[in-house]
């Protein structure tokens, strides 16, 4: 949620500000602003209710300086509007602050600071801590020690960056729970909360971790823990080019990124695969065979699409490996006091790596004992940074809301690492090449699928006024009538549910009629039969049904057939979700949906 951004540097800060803004719209906001200053201080600040355009258009020409910080807010403590937008200042207009994340007791620093003569404007938390570090710096004292004075008083999550009216060359950054990164120039600096914010200027990047500030001058920085001890970060490479942030001709990022998946399963499975030994090549699990086979268990923890990767992952890992598997919300686990074995693995699945909920849940395994994998997309990343080893998807960047080639990466993911277990436990040589073989195909496969791409849209246009759709599947198809639910629900706010196909006749066949249509998911394995009788079912209720299949059912069983390559039996779920996104992209685009900026959804949510 929300986005940052900070310059300080030889140039005007406000033309970056002001893209930098624009390239972190994706990730969810109701209002932006920016304050700059020039070298001899002084603090001009430009926030208004609205887009990022918006702001744009108000800031005079004359709006220029040398240090800058942005934001893009996502509205939490207080309606949005000009007065709750940030930056916010302190009564003196000397401190300004963006923040991104929740003060949890800001209520009691508000009255506090109230008492001792403070003038609160908005509603948010975060002029709390404009007037707590303005109250901790005194006359020609460090910004830093103001920053770290207040920050020890604060309960809650940030991403802060502070400017000083009395100290224009230099910002400080701070994080806790909400990331902060900082780009490094040619005699100038960035910083942001996302990397896609920095990439047009600068690759060489260092990712803050939580607890630790730094000082931002033109010419470098230096990083610190909030008990004052200076630590060492040494930078990385950002490999994703500049045009990932462009919508490269497509009307939409979410359809660019679902037409990209050919090329994104292509760079996970890069390098990876092992036809000798009919394997997956996996040295970042940093574990050896032998630690492997000491593994009775494996619990995958994930948020809403990650969540749904991971069920479709446990069911890899069991059936190849025949480990027991299972996925949980992450959100759930960090506050039911699990039970941590030392003989279960744990895999946490983020697409941005910066998911807090599931950060939460990786500390508090760390923190008992427990062994961590991380499955994410973004190098560097604090997930990526706080497990013991992992996967990194190799993706590229996902700019839409809505999570589809990085959903479908995680998932090719997890079938390089039940393919791993399997043959280090018992997968014989012959299913190893099998699954080999399946992986191998998959991109040309989506490719077919995705050439439906214009029949699919004419189906869902006739079903997108419906009051709500039913999605079922049977075992393997049902995480992918669930993430198939879920996709139309974010994005084309039609209300969706998923079932288990064995489950309908527990209840859910009730809701059956001609105004509720079912996406069935029948794939052609040892579960046809019975999915067919389903089917049946349902049209003896008049429920129109789509079914998406390897073979068209009869033509009494089902309305409409889309129709998918056939895999192996254990990775056809994959193909079968790729015309979910379609369906559900399609539809929201004929109902005039903002496909790629969801309403009441974020990119990467952080806090809770």
């Amino acid at each position: 949620m929300c986005g940052i951004v900070a310059y300080i540097g030889p140039k005007d800060a406000t033309p970056f500000l002001l893209e930098g803004l624009a390239r972190l719209e994706y990730r969810g906001y109701d209002s932006a602003g920016l304050a700059v200053m020039g070298r001899t201080g002084g603090i001009k600040v430009r926030k208004v209710k609205g887009r990022v355009a918006d702001l744009a258009a108000d800031v005079p020409a004359r709006f220029k300086g040398f240090t800058g910080i942005g934001h893009t807010r996502w509205a939490t403590h207080g309606v949005p509007s000009d007065l709750n937008a940030h930056p916010h200042l302190d009564n003196a207009e000397r401190i300004a602050v963006v923040h991104n994340g929740i003060i949890e007791n800001a209520d009691e620093l508000r009255a506090k600071l109230a008492a001792e003569g403070a003038v609160f404007r908005s509603e948010t938390d975060t002029e709390v801590l404009a007037h707590l570090i303005a109250a901790h710096v005194t006359e020609g004292g460090e910004l830093e020690e103001a920053v770290r004075a207040a920050l020890a008083r604060v309960v809650g999550t940030y991403g802060i960056a502070v400017l000083d009216a009395e100290r224009p060359d230099r910002i400080v950054v701070a994080r806790n729970g909400s990331p902060i990164v900082l780009g490094i120039g040619e005699k100038e600096m960035f910083a942001a909360s996302d990397v896609s914010a920095l990439v047009r200027y600068t690759r060489q990047v260092v990712h803050l971790e939580d607890g630790e500030l730094a000082t931002v001058q033109a010419d470098g920085f230096r990083t610190f823990t909030e008990d004052a001890r200076t630590t060492h970060r040494l930078p990385s490479t950002v490999d994703w080019e500049v045009d990932s942030y462009d919508t490269g001709g497509f009307e939409h990022f979410l359809l660019k990124e679902i037409h990209e998946q050919p090329g994104s399963v292509e760079r996970t499975l890069s390098g990876r695969l092992d036809e000798r030994f009919s394997t997956a090549h996996l040295g970042g699990l940093n574990l050896d065979a032998r630690e492997l086979r000491e593994i009775r268990r494996v619990k995958i923890l994930g948020c809403g699409s990650a969540y749904y990767a991971g069920e479709m992952g446990a069911q890899l890992i069991e059936e190849l490996a025949r480990i027991p598997a299972h996925s949980e919300p992450a959100s759930e686990f960090r506050y039911r006091n699990p039970v941590i074995e030392a003989d279960t693995l744990y895999v946490a699945v983020s697409q941005s790596g910066e998911t807090y909920d599931t950060l939460a849940a990786v500390q508090e395994i760390k923190r008992k004992g427990g062994r961590v994998l991380g499955v994410v997309n973004t190098v560097g990343s604090a997930i990526a940074r706080e497990c013991d080893g992992g996967i990194y998807l190799h993706a590229g960047p996902e700019i839409s809301v809505a999570s589809t080639k990085a959903f479908t990466s995680t998932v090719v993911a997890f079938a390089l690492l039940a393919l791993h277990f399997g043959r280090i436990h018992d997968l014989s040589p012959a299913d190893g090449r099998r699954i080999v073989s399946a992986l191998n195909r998959l991109p040309e496969q989506i490719r077919e699928v995705l050439d439906q791409s214009e029949q699919i849209a004419e189906l869902a246009a006739e079903y997108a006024g419906s009051a709500g759709m039913m999605f079922i599947g049977r075992v393997r198809g049902y995480p992918v009538a669930r993430e198939g639910a879920q996709k139309l629900k974010e994005i084309s706010y039609v209300h969706a549910e998923a079932y288990p196909a064995s489950e309908l006749k527990h209840g859910p066949l009730a809701l059956i009629s001609p105004e509720l249509p079912t996406v069935a998911l029948v794939p052609d394995d040892e579960l046809l039969d019975k999915n067919l009788t389903t089917l049946g079912e349902i049209k003896a209720r008049s429920g129109p049904v789509i079914a998406i299949a390897h073979r068209r059912p009869e033509a009494k069983l089902a309305d409409h057939c889309i129709l998918v390559p056939k895999s192996e039996p254990e990775l056809d779920p994959l193909l079968l979700n790729i015309p979910l996104q379609l369906l559900a992209y399609h539809a929201a685009v004929a109902l005039g949906r903002d496909v790629d900026k969801p309403r009441n959804l974020a990119k990467s949510v952080t806090v809770e």
